[in-house]
Protein backbone atom coordinates (compact mmCIF):
# COMPACT_ATOMS: atom_id res chain seq x y z
CA UNK A 1 0.00 0.00 0.00
CA UNK A 2 1.26 3.69 -0.64
CA UNK A 3 0.33 6.18 1.89
CA UNK A 4 1.23 9.87 1.95
CA UNK A 5 2.15 11.63 5.06
CA UNK A 6 1.82 15.72 4.76
CA UNK A 7 2.97 16.89 7.96
CA UNK A 8 5.19 20.00 8.82
CA UNK A 9 6.13 18.51 12.24
CA UNK A 10 9.37 16.57 10.64
CA UNK A 11 9.85 13.95 13.30
CA UNK A 12 6.39 13.48 13.82
CA UNK A 13 6.26 12.52 10.02
CA UNK A 14 8.92 10.47 9.93
CA UNK A 15 7.87 8.50 12.75
CA UNK A 16 4.39 7.68 11.28
CA UNK A 17 6.83 6.84 8.05
CA UNK A 18 8.79 4.05 9.87
CA UNK A 19 5.67 2.31 11.15
CA UNK A 20 4.70 2.01 8.16
CA UNK A 21 7.43 1.05 6.03
CA UNK A 22 8.61 -1.45 8.95
CA UNK A 23 5.58 -2.89 8.05
CA UNK A 24 6.58 -3.39 4.22
CA UNK A 25 4.35 0.00 3.09
CA UNK A 26 5.94 2.61 0.96
CA UNK A 27 5.83 6.15 2.45
CA UNK A 28 5.57 9.09 0.76
CA UNK A 29 6.62 12.14 2.99
CA UNK A 30 5.68 15.78 2.07
CA UNK A 31 5.95 18.79 4.86
CA UNK A 32 4.15 21.79 2.75
CA UNK A 33 1.24 22.16 1.91
CA UNK A 34 1.44 23.40 -1.61
CA UNK A 35 4.03 20.69 -1.93
CA UNK A 36 1.78 18.18 -0.71
CA UNK A 37 -0.82 19.54 -3.19
CA UNK A 38 1.52 19.29 -6.50
CA UNK A 39 2.30 15.92 -5.48
CA UNK A 40 -0.76 14.77 -5.64
CA UNK A 41 -1.94 16.02 -8.62
CA UNK A 42 0.37 13.76 -10.21
CA UNK A 43 1.14 10.94 -8.56
CA UNK A 44 -1.27 8.10 -7.20
CA UNK A 45 -1.33 6.79 -3.86
CA UNK A 46 -3.99 4.79 -1.43
CA UNK A 47 -4.53 6.63 1.61
CA UNK A 48 -3.60 10.05 2.68
CA UNK A 49 -2.34 11.19 6.57
CA UNK A 50 -2.54 14.80 6.32
CA UNK A 51 -1.94 17.55 8.95
CA UNK A 52 -4.56 20.84 9.04
CA UNK A 53 -1.64 23.66 10.00
CA UNK A 54 0.77 23.50 7.59
CA UNK A 55 3.21 25.91 5.87
CA UNK A 56 1.50 28.07 2.14
CA UNK A 57 -1.44 26.08 2.46
CA UNK A 58 -3.47 24.73 5.25
CA UNK A 59 -4.68 20.97 5.09
CA UNK A 60 -8.58 21.64 5.36
CA UNK A 61 -7.71 23.94 1.79
CA UNK A 62 -5.57 21.38 0.42
CA UNK A 63 -8.01 18.56 0.84
CA UNK A 64 -10.90 20.98 -0.56
CA UNK A 65 -9.12 21.13 -4.08
CA UNK A 66 -8.42 17.19 -4.08
CA UNK A 67 -11.76 16.89 -4.06
CA UNK A 68 -12.56 19.38 -6.50
CA UNK A 69 -9.83 17.99 -8.78
CA UNK A 70 -12.53 14.89 -8.48
CA UNK A 71 -9.39 13.04 -6.39
CA UNK A 72 -10.97 10.66 -3.99
CA UNK A 73 -8.09 8.79 -2.14
CA UNK A 74 -8.83 8.25 1.83
CA UNK A 75 -7.77 10.87 4.23
CA UNK A 76 -7.06 11.10 7.81
CA UNK A 77 -7.08 14.26 9.19
CA UNK A 78 -4.55 14.90 11.81
CA UNK A 79 -4.88 17.97 14.28
CA UNK A 80 -3.92 19.28 17.75
CA UNK A 81 -7.73 21.24 17.44
CA UNK A 82 -9.75 18.68 19.30
CA UNK A 83 -13.08 21.00 19.20
CA UNK A 84 -16.32 19.08 17.51
CA UNK A 85 -17.21 21.98 15.28
CA UNK A 86 -12.83 21.97 13.96
CA UNK A 87 -13.72 17.55 13.53
CA UNK A 88 -16.98 18.54 11.50
CA UNK A 89 -15.47 21.22 9.18
CA UNK A 90 -12.99 18.50 8.63
CA UNK A 91 -15.09 15.51 7.52
CA UNK A 92 -17.47 17.95 5.72
CA UNK A 93 -14.21 19.11 3.46
CA UNK A 94 -14.02 15.35 2.35
CA UNK A 95 -12.06 13.67 4.97
CA UNK A 96 -12.68 9.73 5.88
CA UNK A 97 -11.42 9.95 9.37
CA UNK A 98 -10.06 12.19 12.15
CA UNK A 99 -7.67 12.19 14.53
CA UNK A 100 -6.36 14.14 17.16
CA UNK A 101 -2.81 14.69 18.21
CA UNK A 102 -1.25 13.64 20.12
CA UNK A 103 -2.04 9.87 19.32
CA UNK A 104 -1.12 6.74 19.63
CA UNK A 105 0.15 5.09 16.78
CA UNK A 106 -1.34 1.89 16.90
CA UNK A 107 -4.80 3.61 16.54
CA UNK A 108 -3.49 5.59 13.22
CA UNK A 109 -2.59 2.16 12.22
CA UNK A 110 -5.76 0.64 13.06
CA UNK A 111 -7.49 3.31 11.04
CA UNK A 112 -5.72 3.05 8.07
CA UNK A 113 -6.66 -0.38 8.10
CA UNK A 114 -10.23 -0.03 8.94
CA UNK A 115 -10.08 2.42 6.16
CA UNK A 116 -8.26 -0.08 3.89
CA UNK A 117 -10.86 -2.47 4.48
CA UNK A 118 -14.18 -0.39 3.60
CA UNK A 119 -11.86 0.53 -0.06
CA UNK A 120 -11.27 -2.65 -0.58
CA UNK A 121 -15.36 -3.72 0.00
CA UNK A 122 -15.74 -1.19 -2.50
CA UNK A 123 -13.73 -2.01 -5.16
CA UNK A 124 -14.31 -6.12 -4.57
CA UNK A 125 -12.06 -8.05 -2.57
CA UNK A 126 -10.04 -10.38 -4.38
CA UNK A 127 -8.61 -10.47 -8.39
CA UNK A 128 -7.66 -13.28 -10.04
CA UNK A 129 -4.78 -13.63 -12.22
CA UNK A 130 -4.05 -16.89 -13.82
CA UNK A 131 -3.67 -19.43 -11.01
CA UNK A 132 -3.40 -16.40 -8.72
CA UNK A 133 -5.89 -14.88 -6.08
CA UNK A 134 -5.18 -11.89 -4.14
CA UNK A 135 -7.05 -10.43 -1.47
CA UNK A 136 -6.50 -6.56 -1.00
CA UNK A 137 -8.29 -6.43 2.10
CA UNK A 138 -5.32 -8.68 3.85
CA UNK A 139 -2.48 -8.56 1.53
CA UNK A 140 -2.37 -12.06 1.05
CA UNK A 141 -2.36 -14.49 -2.61
CA UNK A 142 -3.13 -17.55 -2.99
CA UNK A 143 -2.72 -20.04 -5.77
CA UNK A 144 -5.68 -23.03 -5.56
CA UNK A 145 -6.56 -21.79 -2.25
CA UNK A 146 -3.53 -22.40 -0.86
CA UNK A 147 -1.56 -19.16 0.63
CA UNK A 148 1.70 -17.78 -0.62
CA UNK A 149 3.65 -16.48 1.84
CA UNK A 150 5.70 -13.49 0.81
CA UNK A 151 8.48 -11.39 2.38
CA UNK A 152 6.55 -7.83 2.87
CA UNK A 153 9.08 -6.49 -0.10
CA UNK A 154 8.39 -8.97 -2.82
CA UNK A 155 4.48 -8.69 -2.32
CA UNK A 156 4.67 -4.93 -2.31
CA UNK A 157 6.78 -5.87 -5.83
CA UNK A 158 4.05 -7.85 -6.24
CA UNK A 159 1.12 -5.38 -5.43
CA UNK A 160 2.91 -2.77 -8.16
CA UNK A 161 3.10 -5.58 -10.89
CA UNK A 162 -0.19 -6.68 -10.34
CA UNK A 163 -1.97 -3.74 -10.80
CA UNK A 164 -0.46 -2.47 -13.63
CA UNK A 165 -0.72 -5.80 -15.27
CA UNK A 166 0.79 -6.48 -18.76
CA UNK A 167 1.99 -3.02 -18.40
CA UNK A 168 6.07 -1.79 -18.49
CA UNK A 169 6.87 -0.89 -14.95
CA UNK A 170 10.25 0.43 -14.59
CA UNK A 171 13.21 0.21 -11.36
CA UNK A 172 12.58 3.78 -10.62
CA UNK A 173 8.80 3.11 -10.26
CA UNK A 174 8.86 0.07 -8.45
CA UNK A 175 11.36 1.25 -5.87
CA UNK A 176 9.11 4.60 -5.48
CA UNK A 177 6.22 2.07 -4.80
CA UNK A 178 8.23 -0.19 -2.25
CA UNK A 179 9.91 2.46 -0.85
CA UNK A 180 8.62 5.74 -0.88
CA UNK A 181 9.11 8.69 -3.67
CA UNK A 182 12.82 10.20 -3.70
CA UNK A 183 13.69 7.32 -1.41
CA UNK A 184 17.32 6.75 -2.01
CA UNK A 185 17.46 3.14 -2.96
CA UNK A 186 20.10 1.40 -5.36
CA UNK A 187 17.63 0.17 -8.47
CA UNK A 188 19.78 -3.21 -7.68
CA UNK A 189 17.92 -4.03 -4.46
CA UNK A 190 14.41 -4.09 -7.01
CA UNK A 191 16.02 -6.34 -9.49
CA UNK A 192 16.49 -8.96 -6.12
CA UNK A 193 13.25 -8.37 -4.98
CA UNK A 194 11.99 -9.13 -8.49
CA UNK A 195 13.77 -12.27 -9.34
CA UNK A 196 12.98 -13.71 -5.82
CA UNK A 197 9.46 -12.95 -6.57
CA UNK A 198 10.00 -14.10 -10.53
CA UNK A 199 10.92 -18.35 -9.15
CA UNK A 200 8.21 -17.99 -6.62
CA UNK A 201 5.10 -17.11 -9.34
CA UNK A 202 6.28 -19.22 -12.18
CA UNK A 203 5.53 -22.12 -10.48
CA UNK A 204 1.46 -21.03 -10.78
CA UNK A 205 2.01 -19.72 -15.06
CA UNK A 206 2.48 -16.32 -13.98
CA UNK A 207 5.18 -14.20 -15.62
CA UNK A 208 7.41 -11.52 -14.96
CA UNK A 209 9.27 -10.49 -18.22
CA UNK A 210 12.39 -8.01 -18.34
CA UNK A 211 13.00 -5.56 -20.87
CA UNK A 212 16.81 -4.57 -20.64
CA UNK A 213 17.37 -1.22 -19.44
CA UNK A 214 13.86 -0.30 -19.23
CA UNK A 215 11.52 -2.32 -16.67
CA UNK A 216 9.68 -5.41 -15.96
CA UNK A 217 5.92 -6.64 -16.97
CA UNK A 218 3.67 -9.52 -15.36
CA UNK A 219 1.44 -11.36 -17.67
CA UNK A 220 0.30 -15.11 -18.60
CA UNK A 221 2.22 -17.34 -20.72
CA UNK A 222 0.67 -16.95 -24.29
Amino acid sequence: MRITVIEDNVGLAHGIAHCFVDQGHAVNMLHDGQAGLDFLLQEETDIIVLDINLPTIDGLTLLQRLRASKIMTPVILLTARGEVSDRVRGLDAGADDYLVKPFEMDELDARIRAISRRKSKVEGERFEFGELTYDKSTRQLFAHDQNIPLPRRELAVFECLFDRQNTLVTKSQLADFVYGVGADVDEKVVEVYVSRLRKKLADFNVMIRSARGLGYTMDLPK
